[in-house]
């Protein structure tokens, strides 16, 4: 943010550019500079915050068009939808295991908190990411962090929602050893309700992971039910990284 001090000297040295006939300063430069200083105090901060989805701009019924579908088994069910005032990406799951991912590439040390909004209305009954064959959660998002080779050393850092395994548990993938997990909820008490997170996923990696963390890769979205051979489903509001 710009100062009011800062403010009126680039004004004072504009006007006295413009008195002089412009020798000093172009007009071009004064209406650039006149610009910055009339800038929207809320789009001067936009530099805090790397947007990963905003759902309210889009379409209902639709999935985000930025975001790619992976569907392990079944297909996915993954749509915009109104919800109270405001839209929100849905997620449903009937014995499927899909997720939604969008490609990003920046240092997580420069934007380290995760911030989003999730839902949960419907748990796989008996998941638990503690135990391989029932690792069945209705809402996870993922940060992926590629490291070569990609496909069997990349990290994934995933904060979820649990049916049994406690909240504040911490846990390595049963499946993939690479995967670390951070229950933030758990159970059907709280179905229902929107929730507001925040993460610093700079020190959340570096506590579990025991390493500097590469470039971020990827965000992923994913729900599953097809090892409880069940159904599940959450929604997730507008996501984003910021500095503070």
């Amino acid at each position: 943010m710009i100062d009011k001090a800062l403010r009126l000297i680039l004004i004072k040295q504009c006007s006295i550019a413009i008195n002089r006939r412009y020798r000093q300063l172009s007009l071009t430069a004064c209406v650039f500079v006149l610009f910055c200083i009339y800038l929207p105090d809320n789009a001067m901060s936009q530099t805090n915050v790397l947007t990963v989805g905003s759902f309210n701009s889009l379409k209902e019924g639709m999935a985000p068009p930025e975001w790619a579908v992976k569907e392990w088994k079944g297909k996915a069910d993954a749509q915009v939808v109104k919800d109270d005032s405001s839209k929100a990406l849905r997620l449903r799951s009937a014995k499927t295991s899909t997720a939604l991912y969008k490609k990003m590439s920046f240092n997580i040390k420069d934007y380290p908190y995760l911030n989003w909004r999730w839902k949960v209305t419907k748990i796989p009954v008996g998941g638990d990411v503690r135990k391989k064959n029932t690792d069945d959660q209705a809402a996870q998002i993922y940060v992926v962090f590629p490291k070569f080779p990609s496909q069997i050393n990349s990290r994934m850092l995933g904060y979820i929602w649990d049916t049994g395994a406690p909240a504040g548990s911490e846990v390595i993938s049963a499946k993939l050893s690479t995967t670390r997990y951070i229950v933030l909820k758990s159970g059907a008490g709280e179905l229902g309700k929107w929730f507001s997170e925040k993460r610093n996923v700079y020190e959340d990696y570096k506590r579990l992971f025991n390493e500097e963390p590469p470039k971020v890769g990827s965000v992923a979205l994913m729900i599953d039910s097809d090892d409880t051979k069940t159904s599940a489903e959450s929604f997730f509001g507008d996501i984003y990284f910021s500095r503070e």
